[in-house]
């Protein structure tokens, strides 16, 4: 592939979701011309319907795209800060855990208004966005897409550069897969997904605190609500699809109830929607998908495309933007040749991605499982402590990952089971609970 000029280089993108519209603007910005393909139709419409809701937790390596684009000042203004997790019990007493130090926070984000901002942006600076066009076929030896649209094929297109960002299960890696030498890998965890409310109060005030991500730990399962700008709540439950305890198991209004108000009362007594929203909400899976290579010729995965994951992590969509900004920074780099960058790229990338992918897996049982725990509390307790007083060389596992967007996912997953081993003997020591203030910290500190 010899090396590209910006001039009259023209890149197709699959999928119009948050991944692709911010790959345009990354992309217009180096002067490609740039189309979009959509299979549905334009959500800002308003014959829009479907897609997903849910909040969106947009951190530090979210950000920083953002902010390279010119974008995050607009978009923190739509999002609500959340400093740290509200665990609420099965008698609604609440325990309250910083997400970091001072200052370090999460924000709660509305998935369609930050599409809506990268798509209007990207389209002011003139990429081209076509709606309801199906990607049928994917020629990675000619790089061509063959496009339909309600069952016609419409034509075929040759373009330079082909990425797929068209989500977890994109239409462009199903050529890679039908391909030579491509691995593949999918998994999908016992438990689904349901998204449900808490309307805000009199005067749109919010009925739970406002600046914390809200979690009701219940071992095998959990709910967690997120704010939204208007004073509710968006809720998701995560819960098994078969089992006595299960979706499967909540078959009528009544038993819906039931379960609710005795397994999480204090969000059951804001929720006056439950049975409605829980009969019509759609019900929907978790999937981790991982596979190599993310190129082929001149055709790319990026986001969930090449490493859709669970979202316990809150990452997902945060590794998306960062996939964004690395293959914009290899391009400086390498002077827009693609033939050394989309090497460089996957390479690079390949390793974060796994590491995110075991992280958001664990990241389910410590929300579910661990939180509520008082042994768990303390763990973190000293952790806070440890990076207090020697903030450049503890920075605890959760940190790493959303907060330092210089630490590779990579590098914090290997350090943070680094720090577990150190931290797991330290938790077996007897009368922990008391004598914790007097650890010799400088020691812990040394064994990394």
């Amino acid at each position: 592939m010899a090396p590209m000029t910006t001039t009259a280089q023209h890149i197709a993108i699959a999928g119009a979701g948050l991944v692709g519209s911010l790959a345009a603007i990354y992309l217009r910005k180096r002067s490609y011309a740039v189309t979009v393909f959509e299979r549905r139709a334009d959500m800002r419409s308003s014959q829009y319907t479907g897609g997903r809701s849910i909040n969106l937790a947009l951190s530090n390596r979210g950000i920083r795209a953002l902010t390279e684009v010119g974008l995050a000042h607009e978009l923190k203004r739509i999002a609500i800060p959340m400093h740290g997790r509200m665990m609420h019990d099965v008698h609604g007493n609440l325990s309250y855990q910083p997400y970091g130090k001072e200052g370090q926070y999460i924000n709660s984000i509305s998935r369609s208004a930050l599409n809506i901002a990268l798509m209007n942006e990207a389209e002011r600076l003139g990429v081209r966005f076509l709606f309801e066009q199906r990607i049928e076929n994917v020629n990675l030896a000619t790089t061509e897409l063959e496009l339909g649209n309600e069952g016609a094929i419409s034509g075929r297109t040759a373009f330079d550069i082909i990425i797929g960002a068209d989500g977890a299960f994109s239409a462009v890696r199903d050529a890679f897969r039908i391909s030579d030498r491509f691995d593949y890998q999918q998994f999908y965890i016992e438990h689904g997904y349901k998204e449900l409310s808490i309307p805000a109060g009199a005067g749109g005030a919010f009925q739970l605190e406002k600046n914390a991500l809200h979690i009701w730990p219940r071992e095998s399962f959990m709910l967690i609500a997120l704010p939204n700008p208007d004073g509710s709540f968006t809720l998701t439950l995560f819960f098994p699809f078969e089992g006595d305890v299960s979706f499967e198991a909540l078959k009528t209004k009544a038993e819906v109830q039931a379960f609710f108000e005795k397994t999480f009362p204090d969000a059951f007594a804001l929720m006056p929607h439950l049975p409605e929203e829980f009969a019509q909400n759609p019900l929907s899976s978790l999937i981790t998908i991982k596979c190599y290579p993310w190129v082929k010729n001149k055709t790319l995965l990026l986001g969930d495309a090449a490493h859709a994951i669970v979202p316990f992590y809150g990452q997902g969509m945060n590794a998306g933007f960062e996939d964004c900004r690395v293959l914009n920074e290899l391009l400086d780099t390498f002077h827009d040749d693609w033939a050394i960058a989309l090497p460089h790229f996957q390479q690079l990338r390949k390793p974060d991605a796994d590491a995110i992918a075991q992280l958001a897996l664990d990241n389910f049982i410590e929300m579910r499982d661990l939180v509520g725990d008082a042994d768990f509390l303390l763990r973190k307790k000293i952790e806070a402590r440890l990076h207090e007083l020697f903030p450049d060389k503890w920075i605890p596992l959760y940190s790493m990952v959303t907060f330092y967007d210089n630490i590779r996912y990579s590098e914090a997953y290997s350090k943070g089971r680094q720090q577990k081993k150190i931290m797991d003997e330290i938790m077996k020591k007897p009368g922990i609970e008391n004598t914790w203030p007097s650890l010799d910290f400088q020691s812990i500190v040394n064994q990394l």
